[in-house]
């Protein structure tokens, strides 16, 4: 019986996670799925995700690619892997793909939002969801420094010292406000490690009148790692969607999903 190829959208509150990339000794999303593939196939799955989110990150649209000699479909799949796995992790779609789909690799582009509760007083039903901010946001000042990250530049300044090329293109970079939220919401090509929580970091002092949009586009232009201060706590965090030619994954298609 030959192999199949799968890919599953999922969901997760990263609270009590080190990550989603599976490390030994510590709780992970890709852990958490492997060992629940397992438990239902019988077989040592191992899964590609889209996304490597970092620990206490969130998604609501993480993107897993494996392959089983599981004969499931689709949707009983899903229900299957909901029924083994924690309560903070769930399954929403499963499709079957073809044999050379890859989530990470194959992925056009990825949609990422922070969420910032900017209230005058915290909220203990967000503490894990958003992060607090107690005085006023700017909003219009962060959307003027939102317009220097789209396009293709160099975004060394908003991660740590790394070794990979540093070049990404931006396709949308805004901030919106609903009542007490404020949204970040950034999507491109591909991202550095905790580039979009760099970009919050400082996104926020432009917010709070601690840092010009002026002085915004010189953080960018410097290019030097770790200029971009401070880091957003991950919390606020979510990967919200992750995007493919349609040849490739789309979420409402069909493959035997009965």
């Amino acid at each position: 019986m030959p192999r199949r190829k799968l890919a599953l959208i999922v969901e997760y509150d990263g609270t009590r996670y080190s990550g989603f990339q599976f490390q030994l000794g510590a709780p992970t999303i890709q852990g958490d799925i492997e060992r629940a593939l397992a438990k239902l196939t019988g077989e040592r799955v191992r899964v590609v995700g889209a996304g490597r989110t970092d620990a206490g990150v969130h998604a609501k649209g993480q993107v897993v690619s494996f392959s089983s000699f599981s004969t499931l479909p689709p949707r009983t799949l899903t229900k299957a892997l909901n029924f083994y796995l924690r309560p903070d992790i769930a399954v929403k779609v499963a499709n079957e793909v073809g044999s050379d789909f890859d989530a990470r690799r194959d992925a056009l582009s990825r949609e990422y939002r922070y969420r910032i509760l900017n209230s005058p007083t915290p909220s203990p039903l967000e503490q894990r969801f958003a992060y607090f901010v107690p005085a006023a946001l700017d909003i219009d000042a962060m959307n003027e420094a939102c317009q220097c990250l789209v396009g293709c530049h160099d975004f060394a300044s908003f991660t740590g010292p790394t070794s990979r090329r540093t070049v990404r293109e931006v396709y949308k970079a805004e901030v919106s406000r609903e009542e007490e939220l404020v949204f970040f919401d950034m999507v491109a090509n591909a991202f550095l490690n905790k580039q979009v929580r760099c970009t919050v970091g400082s996104m926020i002092r432009v917010g709070l009148v601690r840092l010009t949009v002026e002085g915004f586009q010189e953080v960018m232009r410097a290019k030097r790692p770790g200029l971009a201060a401070p880091v957003a706590p991950p919390q606020g965090l979510y990967l919200m969607k992750v995007n493919y030619p349609e040849n490739k994954f789309s979420e409402g298609q069909s493959n035997g999903n009965i």
